[in-house]
């Protein structure tokens, strides 16, 4: 599919060939709601033949977004409630969230703020609202790490990452600054030399969480970005979100989990979904997805096990929801079960 220009309406899916008229009717509803944008290289992805083609469900919208369950929330995992000044969330004592933009190269249907991103939500922020940020940040000397995210912070320019960075180098105590991106896999070319000096501009110690759910994602063009950003001394680690349709298959995500580590990206985080407006279709339940990280211990290197993790619906936090290979039997003896499912008993008896 030869595609040189983003998608960004209905009528733009319906000429890509990627969805047809009667379903383009259907989805003007959702594209009003939530933002659509697919990239060129994203686009080529896709397999409009396949009906459950794994790129096009993470990324063409569905009808199934406007059916909207009594347990989702708008602010799903609490960003309000541990906002005390505009552009930050500190919900953990050592580290922030700094959002200085609100838009994306692509929009995720799954997106856990979908009703705060895209050219409908909260915009990039303003010299003063990020000078507030900034104050904020320099007046909580707890604050080690400060976190880029958003929206996807790295379709700033790389002037615009520059004063940023250039900001946080004055910061004593923040040692870390993490972005949170998805640019190296749907946008691999805009990982240039500018992108990568104007991370590297504060001098503090960088890291990129890179976004992808299904093995396709990692194209060759993509592992080149990543590569440019690992050589220039930025270290990479993954997050995931476990999607039914898309990577609900232990074959899958270990495929997924070993093309990070062939990209030397590190599996950091796999997400269970949050409870956004409208997700419910990607949603298994937390057993399933238990036993689906479980079918990988064994399967694939440590390198490659990522923390199956939950995000506490109203800003408590992550928990690690990984089911636990031990339980306590009592007189200080365990239950031990293997990759395989046996049980064992630790410490041996006899």
């Amino acid at each position: 599919m030869n595609v040189m220009r983003p998608i960004r309406t209905v009528g733009e899916l319906e000429r890509a060939g990627l969805i047809d008229a009667d379903q383009a009717i259907a989805l003007e509803a959702v594209a009003e709601r939530y933002a659509v944008a697919l990239t060129p290289t994203v686009t080529r992805l896709i397999d409009p033949a396949d009906p459950a083609d794994p790129i096009a469900r993470q990324f063409v919208p569905d009808p199934a977004e406007l059916l909207v369950t009594s347990e989702e929330r708008t602010d799903p995992i609490g960003d309000h409630a541990h906002s005390p000044v505009e552009g930050i969330v500190h919900r953990y004592p050592d580290r922030v969230l700094l959002k200085a933009v609100h838009v994306c190269p692509v929009y995720c249907r799954f997106c856990f703020r979908r009703e705060m991103v895209g050219p409908q939500g909260l915009g990039t922020l303003d010299g003063d609202t990020l000078d507030g940020a900034f104050a904020y940040i320099r007046e909580h000397e707890e604050i080690w790490e400060v976190i880029l995210t958003g929206g996807d912070p790295l379709v700033l320019s790389p002037r615009r990452l520059e004063d940023i960075l250039g900001q946080l180098a004055d910061i004593d105590h923040v040692k870390i600054v993490r972005f949170h991106t998805r640019i190296p896999v749907v946008d691999p070319a805009r990982v240039d030399a500018a992108l990568i000096a104007a991370l590297k501009a504060s001098g503090k110690t960088v890291y990129v969480a890179l976004h992808a759910n299904h093995p396709r994602e990692l194209t060759d063009a993509a592992r080149a970005a990543c590569a440019r950003l690992v050589d220039a001394g930025i270290v990479l680690v993954s997050q995931s979100v476990l999607l039914k349709g898309v990577n609900d298959n232990p074959d899958v995500l270990a495929a997924l989990m070993k093309a990070f580590v062939e990209t030397r990206v590190k599996p950091y985080y796999l997400h269970h979904p949050d409870l956004a407006p409208g997700t419910g279709h990607f949603r298994l339940t937390i057993a399933e997805g238990q036993a689906i990280v479980a079918a990988l211990r064994g399967r694939i290197s440590g390198l490659c096990q990522p923390t199956y993790i939950l995000d506490i619906p109203g800003g408590y936090g992550k928990a690690d929801i990984g089911q636990s290979s031990v339980r306590e039997q009592g007189e200080g003896c365990y239950s031990i079960s293997d990759y395989r499912g046996g049980e064992h008993i630790y410490p041996p008896q006899g």
